[in-house]
C-alpha cells in the first residue's frame, strides 16, 4: 500500500513582508488604487518537482541543461522554486507544503510516477489542500514536464517528452479542470491517481516491470513475461455506481481509465476523457498467453474494444472484490503498486486545475 511519508515542518515558499508609507494626503480611492496595481504585479511562485532519478536519470541530466532556459522564460513572470526529490513520497511532502504556502503552480518534471506522487500531494485525510493564508479564490495549478521512461498520462494529449513545448504550455498559462481518480481499500485510506488504475495481469505486469526499469521501456515486456508465469483468470465481482454486485467471469485484467494509456503506450483505456467527469472501465476476460501475442497490436493502437472478450463501460464509481477471497489479485494505479483487492475506484471531477 502506498503511503506518504511525514509532511516536512519546513515552508517550501518563504513568507515575505512589506511595509508601505503612505502620504498623509492620499486618499481611500488612491490606496485602492495602489493595491490593484501591486496585485496585478504580483509575481507568482512556482514549485518545480523534480525526480532526478527518472529515466535511470536522465531526468536529473535534462533538468540542469533546462533549467537556465526555464528561468529565462519565466524571468518576467514568476519565481522558481527548485525541489528535488530524493526518496519515495518526497513528491507528496513537497506539493502538500507548497500548495499549503500558497503557491500558483507545482509542475511535476518526470515520468507518470513523479506526476502520480505530485497529484497525491494535492490532497490529504481525503480532502483537498488548501493555502493557509491565501482567499477562498486561490488555487494551486498542476503542470507537467514529461521526461520519464513512460510517460504514458502525456500520451492522452499527444505531448512528446520535449521539455521545451512543456514549458511552453505552461508559459501560455491555458488551464482546465482536470479529473481525479481517487481509490480506497480495506483500510478506508483514500488514495488518487490521475491516468489508469488497473487490476490483476496488467497490475502484476506493472509491478514486475518496476525491477527492470533500467532496461527503458523494454521493462514492460519484460514485467508482462514475468506476470504470465503462473497466472489464471479469475472470477470477479464488481459494483457499479452503487448498485448491485454483479459476478465477471475469468476476469484477467479490468482498467480504470482517466486518460488512455498505460505500460509505455498501450492504449488501454481509448475513449478514456480525463475533463469528461466519468471513468472509462475495460474488462480482458478469458485472455491466453497467446491471445496476447496475436492482439497485441490491437492494444497498442486502441482498437481492441471489439475484441471477443472485451468490454467497455463508463462510471462514476466502481467497486472491485473477489469472487473467492485469496488476497493475491494485484492493483496498481499509475504504474505505482497499490496493494490487493478489494478496492473501491470514484472520479472527483474538476478537482484540479491542469496547464494544458
Amino acid at each position: 500500500m502506498v503511503t506518504p511519508a511525514t509532511p516536512r515542518p519546513s515552508r517550501i515558499l518563504p513568507r515575505a513582508s512589506h511595509s508601505h508609507s503612505q502620504p498623509a494626503a492620499v486618499g481611500l480611492a488612491s490606496d485602492r488604487a495602489a493595491a490593484a496595481t501591486v496585485s496585478s504585479r504580483r509575481r507568482r511562485n512556482f514549485v518545480f518537482v523534480v525526480n532526478p532519478s527518472g529515466a535511470n536519470g536522465r531526468t536529473g541530466n535534462q533538468w540542469k541543461q533546462l533549467l537556465p532556459h526555464l528561468r529565462t522564460r519565466f524571468a518576467d513572470q514568476c519565481d522558481i522554486c527548485e525541489c528535488i526529490t530524493s526518496a519515495p513520497f518526497d513528491a507528496i511532502d513537497i506539493t502538500r507544503e507548497a500548495v499549503k504556502d500558497g503557491a500558483d503552480a507545482v509542475i511535476a518534471v518526470g515520468g507518470d510516477g513523479t506526476l502520480h506522487e505530485v497529484v497525491n500531494g494535492f490532497f490529504c485525510k481525503g480532502s483537498p489542500v488548501h493555502a493557509l493564508d491565501q482567499g477562498p479564490d486561490h488555487s494551486t495549478a498542476l503542470g507537467l514536464i514529461p521526461l520519464g521512461t513512460g510517460s504514458d498520462f502525456a500520451r492522452t494529449f499527444g505531448w512528446t517528452n520535449d521539455p521545451h513545448e512543456a514549458i511552453d504550455r505552461i508559459v501560455r498559462g491555458v488551464k482546465s479542470k482536470l479529473d481525479i481518480g481517487m481509490m480506497e481499500g480495506p483500510d478506508g485510506n483514500p488514495h488518487y491517481f490521475v491516468n489508469v488504475a488497473d487490476i490483476h495481469l496488467s497490475a502484476k505486469a506493472g509491478y514486475f516491470s518496476s525491477m527492470y526499469k533500467r532496461f527503458g521501456n523494454v521493462c514492460y515486456v519484460f514485467g508482462a513475461l514475468r506476470a504470465f508465469w503462473g497466472h489464471s483468470n479469475r472470477d470477479l465481482r464488481i459494483k457499479v455506481n452503487g448498485g448491485e454486485w454483479k459476478t465477471i467471469r475469468k476476469v484477467t485484467a479490468l482498467c480504470i481509465g482517466n486518460a488512455k494509456y498505460f505500460g509505455g503506450g498501450m492504449k488501454i483505456t481509448p475513449t478514456a476523457d480525463p475533463f469528461g467527469g466519468d471513468l472509462e472501465v475495460v474488462i480482458l476476460q478469458d485472455f491466453k498467453w497467446h491471445d496476447f501475442l496475436l492482439k497485441l497490436h490491437r492494444l497498442y493502437g486502441g482498437t481492441h474494444l471489439s475484441v471477443t472478450g472485451v468490454s467497455s463501460i463508463r462510471v462514476q464509481s466502481i467497486e472491485v472484490a473477489e469472487k473467492e477471497v485469496s488476497a493475491d489479485i494485484f492493483v496498481q494505479s499509475d504504474g505505482e503498486h497499490f496493494g490487493f483487492l478489494p478496492t473501491k475506484f470514484s472520479v472527483l471531477p474538476g478537482a484540479v486545475d491542469f496547464f494544458c
